[in-house]
């Protein structure tokens, strides 16, 4: 599904993010306090669970791994993600975006 807006899509967005690792699948949960939920399947080591949303997130918002990038939480399961130049918004997912142009 895409983001049905009459404006183009924008160049940059945010993301703030609760990661649950080691899910059984990979899954968008819902909203956890202020912060969307994700589970993945992929464990907490050694950059694991990182490299596996960014994976996620490109196939997601059809974008390229290079244009994602952890703003905030690395080592956490809080995390802020920027998305720069998405090509495509899922509609499930409008409200979680927080649009930065």
């Amino acid at each position: 599904m895409e983001f049905k807006s009459s404006n183009p899509l924008p160049t940059k967005i945010m993301l703030c993010l609760y990661i649950q690792p080691k899910s059984s699948r990979d899954q968008w949960v819902g909203w956890y306090g202020e912060e969307y939920k994700l589970a993945i399947t992929a464990p907490p080591v050694d950059g694991k669970a990182n490299d596996h949303i960014i994976k996620l997130l490109s196939k997601t918002f059809k974008v390229a791994k290079k244009n994602i990038m952890i703003e905030q939480g690395e080592l956490g399961r809080h995390k802020r993600i920027s998305i720069q130049f998405p090509t495509l918004i899922p509609e499930e997912l409008a409200s979680v975006v927080k649009i930065i142009n």
